[in-house]
């Protein structure tokens, strides 16, 4: 158990410290904007490039792991949906915002920085796939349901050319795409760019957690919906439990694989759930209490499902 401590503190710590910067000194939102900058569009996406391309190429063409992983991220999606129907009485636009809710985890700011404290590089790749093709989804989904809840007055054409456009101008799959290109040529980068490379990789988690705690700390905090802890159960425990049976029950993944897709799955919502529903005007207010609340709540979830993964607990339950 201190082990596990030992992973989870420094990880949640940084968000804690961010969280507390956000609160005690009173500096506007777009004061951030540099931050954000510098870990979406540049540390991030070194670390994923230079750690994919140091990868063999065939360990990255896992279709059977891509296709699991992704199904498992629109059922869970598909459910929460539902939930967002009965709790707003047939609304599409607050549903697909609860639909996000229960399935889009915080992969970007804190995947990354949790599957590589706790399982090493070797956790990179299954990392890298996940996000790429789970932030794909998320950007086809979105746009696709608020246009037909009529929030966005555009039409198909259009919502379809904005979707391939999202999905192939972020920085993440970007990365994704540039790394698997390297690994299949082989492409290593000069000595300088290697090493600055490596400069940009080291401050990705740190960076990002630390301003995923101020993002949270400056939201503003909404009444909390009764539909609240439902979608949250499913976004925090119901999706790893389920990625994790299904990867077990398909067979043939390396350990490893399993046990970062179950880290990347028990994530709580991104706060990019507070940002798509700013855009459409939707669920906003309560869609901040998602974040801030899930993040809290993960402090326990994700710390339980750490120990479950190192210390064998929950593979030997399904072997047992």
């Amino acid at each position: 158990m201190q082990e596990v401590v030992s992973l989870a503190l420094p990880f949640f710590g940084l968000i804690l410290l961010g969280f507390g910067a956000g609160k005690l000194r009173d500096i506007p939102e777009s004061g951030l904007s540099w931050m954000n900058f510098f870990v979406v569009y540049l540390a991030l996406p070194a670390l994923f490039f230079r750690l994919l391309s140091e990868t063999p190429f065939h360990e990255l063409a896992n279709i059977s792991f891509i296709s699991a992983t992704t199904f498992t991220t629109y059922i869970v999606f598909a459910i929460s949906f539902c939930i967002g129907v009965v709790a707003s009485r047939g609304s599409i636009a607050e549903s697909t915002i609860l639909g996000i809710a229960g399935a889009y985890s915080n992969v970007g700011y804190m995947g990354p920085g949790l599957t590589l404290a706790v399982l090493g590089e070797q956790a990179t790749v299954p990392t890298a796939l996940i996000l790429a093709f789970d932030n794909a989804l998320m950007f086809i989904l979105a746009p696709l349901l608020m246009a037909l809840a009529g929030t966005d007055n555009e039409s198909m054409a259009e919502t379809l050319k904005k979707i391939v456009v999202k999905i192939f101008t972020h920085p993440f799959i970007l990365a994704t795409i540039a790394g698997v290109f390297a690994a299949a040529i082989e492409f290593r980068p000069p000595q300088a760019i290697d090493t600055l490379l490596r400069y940009l990789s080291s401050a990705a988690a740190p960076c990002a957690l630390f301003a995923m705690g101020v993002n949270i700390a400056l939201r503003p905090m909404g009444r909390i919906p009764v539909e609240l802890p439902i979608v949250l159960a499913v976004k925090l425990v119901l999706h790893p439990i389920l990625i994790f049976l299904l990867l077990i029950w398909l067979g043939g993944f390396d350990p490893n694989w399993v046990a970062t897709a179950v880290l990347m799955s028990c994530l709580p919502p991104a706060t990019n759930v507070f940002v798509i529903a700013q855009q459409y005007g939707v669920y906003v207010q309560r869609a901040s209490s998602f974040v801030l609340i899930g993040t809290a709540v993960s402090i326990v979830t994700v710390t339980a499902f750490i120990w479950a993964l190192t210390s064998g607990a929950l593979f030997s339950l399904v072997q047992g």
